[in-house]
This record gives structure tokens, sequence and C-alpha cells, in this order.
């Protein structure tokens, strides 16, 4: 049996941690070719020791440095650039989850190189949709959204025409802030912005979905990826965040698909679609 050959772009960050735990528990299928991060060694050395990668990406130099000393066996690049010219083969499945703008230019050099990508990273599809959408056509590379909302929208959307679709409900928790008032709200601190009630996340991520402006970005990139006009979207408040989106047809049918508030969902559904685990 061929092992799924892998990247994690952002290994260090929320969901890349989530991506490695789903990979090491299943080493026999899978072989790590990609992990990628900026600062944090800390947690990358970990990751060596649990997935054995082929090749790392560490854009800080001195930690480059650092680590190409230590771990000689690997192929450690200090760019994208190098690392593509040196490595010409196919991964089967690559996780982009660099945070921030930062994830573009990655995602869309990678495109070329992978057989799937799974996007969590709004701000490269909220940008720049239309350059990645002809990356993936130009290179035939499947992809699938990873925000637990958008891929709930296109787990329910499989083998359904985009026209059938009546109106897509994205629900929101309503965040840390939800039964508050204005007045004591305009006095929370930071910290208090960040606690979210159901999701652990990214602290730029967690203050968006605290001030609700995080809906706001979901719903420009369904309507980007889905390609489907604003005015059939609508946002429900759902405190318990187990329905992430409701799809109605234009046949009278409603479908909805419920997960626990886990970011591994999606993701392991991503990395084992078309095979025996998934749903």
């Amino acid at each position: 049996l061929m092992k799924k050959k892998i990247a994690i772009l952002g290994s260090t960050g929320s969901i890349g941690k989530s991506t490695v735990d789903i990979i090491k528990n299943d080493k026999k299928n899978f072989e790590t070719i990609l992990l990628t991060t900026n600062d944090n060694l800390k947690e990358l050395t970990k990751q060596i020791k649990q997935l054995k990668p082929k090749n790392l990406i560490i854009n800080n130099r001195n930690h480059y440095l650092k680590i190409k000393k230590k771990y000689k066996k690997i192929n450690t690049f200090n760019n994208f650039d190098t690392f593509l010219r040196k490595n010409k083969k196919k991964i089967d499945y690559t996780i982009s989850a660099i945070s921030g703008l930062s994830g573009l230019q990655p995602t869309l050099d990678i495109i070329k190189h992978t057989k799937t990508i799974a996007i969590a990273n709004k701000e490269t599809i909220i940008c720049a949709w239309n350059l990645i959408e002809k990356k993936l056509k130009a290179n035939n590379t499947k992809f699938i959204p990873v925000d637990s909302e958008h891929f709930s929208i296109w787990y329910l959307l499989q083998n359904k025409e985009i026209q059938t679709v009546e109106e897509i409900i994205i629900t929101a928790s309503g965040g840390p802030f939800l039964n508050w008032d204005l007045k004591k709200i305009k006095k929370a601190s930071p910290n208090i912005a960040i606690k979210h009630p159901n999701w652990s996340m990214g602290k730029k991520i967690s203050i968006d979905s605290a001030t609700m402006m995080n809906k706001v970005f979901e719903i420009i990139e369904a309507q980007r990826i889905f390609n489907l006009d604003q005015t059939k979207f609508k946002i429900l408040i759902h405190p318990q965040s187990l329905v992430h989106a409701i799809v109605k047809f234009d046949n009278g049918l409603t479908k909805i698909l419920v997960h626990d508030t886990d970011m591994k969902i999606p993701i392991f559904n991503s990395i084992y679609e078309n095979s025996n685990k998934k749903v």
C-alpha cells in the first residue's frame, strides 16, 4: 500500500498542530513530505520527532541555520522556491494553514505540486480567490475548504449543481459577548474577547469572532468559493455551534451537517477523503 504524501504549511499554528495530531496517529498510511514554520522551533522540534518529515522550510534565517545543523538527514530550506525546485514529485495532500496574507504566496506556489489542497487560510481566499482558482484549474488540483462552515457547505454540495441552491445559512456562535449589553462590551478587555466559548483558535480569529467580523469574512469567502451571489447567504446565531451550515435547495429539501466544535473533524475528513474512513 502506497503511503499518502502529506505537506503541512504552517505546521506550528493551531490548524497545523491539529493536522499533525491526526497524521501522527496513523503513520502507517502517511508520509510527511514537508513541514513549514516561521518561528516556533520548540513545537517544530516536537513535530520532527513525531513525524520524521523529509523536508522542512523555515523562513526565519537563524532558526533555519540552527535546524539545518541539528538535523542533517532532513532537507532543510530557507524558502519555498528552493524546495520546489528540488522536489518535482506531486504531493498527495497539502494543508495551507499559514495565517494571514503571508499564506498566499506559498499556497499559490504549491498548488502545482499537490493533487489536493485543503485551505484553512481565510485571507488568501478573500483576497486572491481568482488567482487560486486559475491555478487549481490549470493544474487539475482538487480544493477542499477546511474552515468548519465552508467545509460543511462543500460537503453538502458534493454532486449537486450549484444552481439548485436557494439559500445558504452560515451559523455563528455569537462569541464571548453574545448576551452582554453595549455598555459592558465597551469596557471589555482583549483577554476576555479572545476567550471564545466554543472554539480554541488563534488570537486574531478569536477577536474577529467576538466582533462578528469573522462572519462577514466567511460570507465573502463562501461567495467566492462557491460562486454564488451574496444575497443567497444568511447568518444565524447558534450558540451551541453544532450545525455549521444549512443549505436549502430549490426542490424543497434542506440539508445540514452537524459536528462537534473541533477543527480536527473537517481536517480529518479532508485528509481521509476518498478513503473508507470518510462518512
